[in-house]
């Protein structure tokens, strides 16, 4: 299944609440291998988390 970044997108946030399905992840994997758009927007995504983290523990 071909991803399209609007997928894509959905996928990378839904895995920060949920576990991705095996065909979900496969998918998204190769999505990022192609896109750099997306690949910058799971960065991002990350910081953002690793903020809401950080800012927990204080």
């Amino acid at each position: 299944m071909r991803l399209s970044c609007r997928e894509a997108s959905r996928l990378i946030s839904d895995a920060l609440d949920r576990p991705l399905q095996r065909y979900e992840r496969v998918s998204l994997h190769l999505h990022l291998l192609l896109c750099g758009n997306c690949r910058h927007f799971r960065g991002q995504m990350a910081v953002l988390r690793a903020g809401l983290r950080e800012g927990r523990k204080r």
